[in-house]
């Protein structure tokens, strides 16, 4: 049975609204403040919440504004009751984070139908995310032990090599199979810090106190920090002659740390997918008021549709490329960009070229 809370310090509307809930086969609650109303939600955890504007002591604002900062309250529906019809006063509750409002005095058509659409939308948005959360288990049951086996199977083959060659290998080969161990060390590394990083980033996105922190980080010299970053991954690929830079200094709002996680992630992403010889170009821009980075390459792209199914743990056309990974570091670079008040947007041509352009808020 659905359970609704009615936080109201009006005792007549109060009984009438749980009345009506009652009659339609609700399990309502009622508190007469904020104060009290905060205690029935942790006690019984309401399926939905309508709660009065105007309360003494503690008014609605403050009771929306406290569920929002708990996790485990933050999703709950919230309805707010407002003898004012002021547009100010909607906006402000919306800002909150509320679901809806009803101004008083209502009907019981107007009472029943705004708890219906709001029930109604809950429920398909919890349908969403749990059909997100099956197809992330398929993939993560399908893609990282395969992403883990590749890496530590090229670490244990090279390395049975070298124990039972070691009396005669030359010093040459030594330094190949030494340079195959570290290459697929490093890769292994990088996987299982962006498996750790990808799980903070979702509880992190629950902590307003912890993603404040982060937004509030800034830096001046963008340039620098993209720059290493692309060098160093042109480096790793053997292709220093391909990448084109064009970094003007400018300041960003973001940590150095999670500026040069974005670049990299997105231009291993350039440089995995494109063939030696091909350029891949880094360009940075102030437009409108927004940093923006533009990363170019003339590699595979992207098919239609693919662009807007960018997440953890999926590949595109893995089994056709026999590619390494598990599609980690792409979904990466997109939360950090989100998480950050920003947008990651892919425009690709098949075959010919894929710009990933990266909008974020820019330093004063």
């Amino acid at each position: 049975m659905t359970k609704i809370l009615v936080i109201e310090d009006d005792p007549q509307v109060r009984d009438v609204i749980v009345d009506i809930l009652d009659a339609e086969d609700f399990s309502p609650f009622s508190a007469q403040d904020g104060q009290s109303g905060l205690t029935v939600v942790r006690d019984n955890r309401p399926d939905l919440i309508i709660c009065d504007v105007m309360m003494p002591e503690m008014d609605g604002y403050e009771v929306l504004e406290q569920l929002r900062q708990d996790p485990e309250t933050a999703t709950i529906p919230f309805i707010f009751l407002t003898a004012k019809s002021e547009k100010l006063d909607v906006r402000r509750g919306m800002e909150l984070g509320a679901d809806d409002y009803l101004t008083k005095p209502f009907t019981r058509e107007e009472l029943l139908g705004t708890i219906s659409t709001r029930l109604n939308r809950q429920a398909t948005l919890e349908e969403k995310s749990q059909q997100r959360l099956d197809d992330l288990r398929t993939s993560i049951s399908f893609s990282l032990p395969h992403g883990l086996r590749t890496p530590l199977q090229t670490i244990l083959k090279e390395a049975h090599v070298l124990i039972n060659d070691y009396a005669v290998i030359q010093p040459d080969e030594l330094l190949g199979v030494a340079e195959s161990i570290y290459g697929s060390a490093q890769r292994l590394h990088r996987l299982m810090q962006n498996f750790l990083l990808i799980a903070e980033l979702e509880v992190l996105e629950l902590s307003p106190d912890r993603l404040a922190t982060l937004r509030r980080q800034r830096i001046g010299y963008s340039h620098a920090v993209i720059q290493a970053a692309a060098q160093v991954t042109a480096q790793e690929y053997g292709r220093d002659a391909d990448l084109r830079l064009d970094l003007p200094e400018l300041p960003v709002q973001i940590s150095e740390s999670m500026l040069k996680k974005i670049a990299s992630e997105l231009l291993d992403n350039a440089f995995k997918f494109s063939e030696a010889g091909d350029p891949v170009q880094v360009i940075s821009r102030r437009q409108d008021g927004r940093f923006i980075l533009y990363i170019i390459d003339q590699g595979r792209g992207f098919l239609p549709g693919q662009t807007e199914e960018v997440g953890p743990y999926i590949q595109f056309e893995a089994d056709t490329y026999g590619q390494d990974g598990v599609g980690l570091g792409l979904a990466v670079a997109k939360r950090l960009v989100e998480l950050h008040q920003g947008q990651l947007h892919i425009e690709s041509i098949p075959g010919k070229q894929t710009t990933l352009r990266v909008s974020l808020p820019t330093s004063a």
